[in-house]
């Protein structure tokens, strides 16, 4: 069964700047679409951000311009390359398949920015 490790949050200024990865276990990660979802206090999980196996990304309005999606299928590995964070960005930060999450959800990293 395919695990899920996601790190690289932390603590970070507006405007600041955090790099997520995403760690998968198993061979036939490279088939699926991966996305970044985040979670924030007291809101459902929304999808920010996805990219196919073969690159195609796609990125919620809410962080378009500010976030990049990158995968590296050989070593199952997906980033998430966050710039100009808001308050607004602050959740947990986690990976898994899309549209269907196929894949038991990690703990997920937290992120949080605050002066």
């Amino acid at each position: 069964q395919v695990q899920l490790v996601e790190s690289g949050g932390g603590l970070v200024q507006p405007g600041g700047s955090l790099r997520l990865s995403c760690a998968a276990s198993g061979s036939i990660f490279s088939i699926y679409v991966m996305g970044w979802y985040r979670q924030a206090p007291g809101k459902q999980r929304e999808l920010v951000a996805r990219i196919t196996s073969g690159h195609v990304t796609n990125y919620a309005d809410s962080v378009k311009g500010r976030f990049t999606i990158s995968r590296d299928n050989a070593k199952n590995t997906v980033l998430l390359q966050m710039n100009s964070l808001k308050p607004e960005d602050t959740a947990v930060y986690y990976c898994n398949t899309y549209p269907l999450a196929y894949f038991t959800w990690g703990q997920g990293t937290q992120v949080t920015v605050s002066s």
